[in-house]
């Protein structure tokens, strides 16, 4: 059940009861939701489209490892609301990972942070030539130097792939613009074996929040790929972003 329809009745009806869970986890533990809409949405279709997938609301993003029942409960997967964010996450940070679940001091901070940046937002000049050829190697990457390197590209200065790992629901919602393919973690197995022969190309991995994303470059480096990330996801992405 990988593809799952956006507008069918199934997955609206998770959905709806997805969001029911949300409301009481927060009325359980005090918390409130991400002040960016966006988050919440993407969070909560990808925790409807888990429980349909696995049958439990697996924290949509981390990849969910173990391909039947039992190696998935030996793997201690992330089930939400995970013990590493009520233990660790939220008091340490204000938030759970994935961003849905929040504190109000954390959510007040963010709505005003959101204001100052659109207000104080500039762009820079342009990366030279060499500076995008150094700029390509490095592994781990912020949303400024994607929308950077993906300016270079275009003026032809260097040459790379940008991959969307999440899934198909996700990508439609919204993805960066100048994403090459989408390669959902769900379907990994599926496509390593194929990714595992372009070891001479440059790539550049993303995904929500820049867990999967992290998990499967570490997994290509070990295979002897060098691979960028782009290490806080497309919820951090400055640039221009695309819908379908």
């Amino acid at each position: 059940m990988n593809n799952i329809d956006l507008n069918s009745d199934i997955f609206q009806a998770e959905l709806e009861k997805t969001w029911k869970f949300v409301d009481k986890v927060n009325d359980q533990f005090g918390f409130v939701q991400n002040p960016d809409d966006e988050i919440n949405e993407g969070v909560a279709m990808g925790l409807a489209r888990n429980r349909l997938i696995y049958g439990k609301r697996y924290c949509p993003c981390f990849i969910v490892q173990g391909e039947t029942k039992e190696e998935r409960k030996e793997a201690e997967n992330r089930v939400c609301p995970c013990k590493p964010a009520l233990e660790k996450e939220i008091p340490q940070d204000g938030v759970c990972h994935c961003g849905i679940f929040c504190t109000s001091e954390y959510a007040e901070a963010k709505a005003k942070n959101k204001i100052i940046e659109e207000v104080s937002h500039t762009h820079s000049r342009g990366l030279t030539q060499d500076e995008a050829a150094i700029l390509l190697k490095k592994e781990q990457l912020d949303g400024d130097e994607i929308e950077a390197l993906i300016e270079a590209r275009e003026l032809n200065m260097v040459d790379f792939k940008l991959i969307d790992v999440r899934e198909p629901m996700e990508f439609q919602m919204g993805n960066i613009k100048g994403t090459d393919e989408l390669l959902p973690t769900t379907k990994f197995y599926e496509w390593l074996p194929q990714i595992l022969n372009r070891k001479n190309e440059n790539i550049i991995l993303y995904c929500h929040t820049g867990s999967r994303s992290y998990q499967v470059q570490q997994i290509l480096k070990r295979e002897g790929m060098d691979v960028g990330n782009f290490s806080y996801g497309i919820i951090s992405y400055p640039g221009e972003t695309v819908r379908g």
